[in-house]
């Protein structure tokens, strides 16, 4: 008789099919929100449809170090909240860009946000605390970074990530130790890397 108060481990299909109901359920919240977003492990990008008679002057975004507003004045905010993670307004834009119009998609502008993380080592749940969360944990890194690099480091360097991301959570990470020993290892073999603004453990 299985012991009730341990659950057994899904098998891989369950495992695959969980993920896949998990997404769709991600996907759906995320497909709600009046603006669709996306990140890298250095910034994220929102982009939300404005209607395509409001000028620039008739748009009211407001970013902060923790939080931003952003919307059509006199109306309610596109988006409003505190971010996950501080960020460095001086190199945070945002624009007003016209879109091609097309019989589907009348709107014929688009304000995009680029917002530049403080932490580049950590990914974002979401851009504002108070929008449904994805699954960080499913996020892969932009190969056009990682891929340069050779096995060995890119696992560090994926490695360092996860510990970030453990440690933000308030969990363990690997041994940090090792990771220490390891980077100065790695700084040693490329001094042309910078690594001053890395944050560890």
């Amino acid at each position: 008789m299985a012991d009730s108060k341990r659950p057994a481990s899904p098998t891989p299909s369950e495992r695959k099919k969980l993920d896949a109901e998990a997404k769709q359920k991600e996907d759906e919240e995320q497909s709600k929100l009046p603006y669709k977003w996306t990140q890298t492990i250095g910034d994220v990008d929102l982009t939300a449809p404005i209607p395509a008679n409001i000028k620039g002057r008739d748009l009211e975004v407001k970013i902060t170090k923790t939080g931003i507003k952003a919307g059509v004045r006199g109306q309610e905010p596109i988006i409003d909240g505190t971010f996950p993670h501080p960020i460095l307004p001086d190199d945070s834009t945002w624009t007003l860009e016209t879109t091609p119009t097309t019989p589907s998609s009348p709107i014929g502008k688009e304000l995009a946000i680029h917002l530049d993380k403080t932490n580049k080592l950590a990914w974002w749940p979401h851009v504002i605390t108070s929008a449904p969360s994805i699954d960080t944990s499913k996020i892969t890194p932009e190969n056009s970074k990682l891929s340069d690099l050779d096995g060995e480091t890119r696992g560090m360097v994926e490695k360092m990530m996860y510990d970030q991301r453990q440690k933000e959570l308030g969990k363990p990470g690997s041994e940090e130790e090792g990771k220490m020993a390891m980077l100065r290892k790695f700084q040693a073999q490329h001094p042309e890397m910078d690594f001053s603004q890395a944050k560890m453990g």
